[in-house]
Parts: structure tokens; C-alpha cells; sequence
């Protein structure tokens, strides 16, 4: 009979959930460990809603018609076998911000390492925003839906064909990501 070590006996596949919570806590790192001020997140959206005008054609005429926007200027997500994401930002409602927000969502599969993304939420209805700014905490799929929108190259932002009431954006740093969902995704209040 073959004679197991210590950690072998004690611990049998916590190594694994191990692994992952520090690969987790070491993606995440120390500017996201700490919450930033409502200063920095302000700065952040500013940067990110002129990337995204930048990077995603007509886009100022379709943000400029928006009842409010949601935005999140880093949003970390990290896992191995199962993962977490997070991220803070803000709502703005005619150019000026009016709330702070965190998102938050965990995942379960196939999955290892982090990435880092840029969240537009547009509300094109007044009673979505409503809806959204009256919740204890919203998230995608149970309290409302987020249509996202993915754009081909070459062509852009057409504000007449899109017809829901929230609709959504991903980037990453090399701009619009294809084939991502919000699904899950909760987002909160915080107090800055």
C-alpha cells in the first residue's frame, strides 16, 4: 500500500479551489483591491466613452440620444475552472454623473486566466432607466434585458435600427468584442 503525504490525505481537490482563489486575488491586483475614489471612476468613464467614440463609428449621435449611460471602465475577470468578475463605474444621465455602480458575476467551466473589458450600458427608454435606478441591485436576465450589439468593420452605428430599451457594449483594449453576453451580470449602488 502505497503511503500518501499529509496534504494529500487532508485536503484531497481543495488544492485546486486553492490555486484558483489565488490566481483570482493575484489577477485582480492592488488597483482593484482598493476601491477607487468617485473622482477616478469619473476620470475612467471619460476615457472610456472617447474610446468608444473612437472606436465604434457613429456612435456619438447614438450615446447623445441615450436616456442614460452605464458605464464600467475596467471590469476584471479572472478564473480558473471557476471565475469572478468585478468592476466599478458610473451613471450618467445628460453627460453628468448621477450614481455609482459595481458589477459583479461568477462563472463556472471551462476557463483560466483574466482579461480586462470596458462595459457600455445605453438606456434608450425612460422607463427602463426607471426601472433600473428604482432596483436594490439589477441583474441581467431576471430584472431586465440587455440586448448587446456588435458591430462588423467597415460599417457603423445605425441608432434607427436598434429597438430595445438597453442595449449593451463590450471592448476590450483592441476595441468591440463579439459574441459576449451580460447574462448573470448583477449590477449594484455604491455610495462615493
Amino acid at each position: 500500500m502505497k503511503n500518501k503525504s499529509w496534504p494529500s490525505q487532508k485536503f484531497k481537490g481543495s488544492w485546486m479551489w486553492v490555486i484558483g482563489l489565488a490566481l483570482l486575488a493575484g489577477c485582480w491586483g492592488a488597483d482593484v483591491a482598493k476601491a477607487a475614489t468617485a473622482r477616478e471612476i469619473d476620470v475612467s468613464v471619460d476615457v472610456a466613452l472617447e474610446n468608444f467614440e473612437k472606436d465604434v463609428a457613429g456612435s456619438k449621435p447614438f450615446l447623445a440620444g441615450a436616456k442614460g449611460l452605464l458605464v464600467f471602465p475596467k471590469v476584471i475577470k479572472a478564473g480558473v475552472g471557476f471565475g469572478g468578475e468585478y468592476g466599478e463605474g458610473a451613471l450618467r444621465i445628460g453627460g453628468k454623473t448621477v450614481d455609482y455602480y459595481n458589477t459583479m458575476a461568477a462563472s463556472f467551466g471551462l476557463q483560466f486566466g483574466a482579461q480586462a473589458k470596458t462595459i457600455v450600458i445605453v438606456f434608450l427608454n425612460e422607463d427602463a432607466l426607471k426601472g433600473f435606478r428604482s432596483s436594490d441591485g439589477w441583474k441581467v436576465g431576471v430584472d431586465g434585458s440587455v440586448a448587446v450589439i456588435t458591430i462588423g468593420a467597415g460599417t457603423s452605428l445605425d441608432s434607427s435600427k436598434v429597438n430595445e430599451p438597453i442595449v449593451g457594449f463590450v471592448l476590450d483594449q483592441k476595441g468591440l468584442m463579439y459574441n459576449l453576453t451580460l447574462e448573470g451580470a448583477k449590477f449594484s449602488k455604491m455610495k462615493k
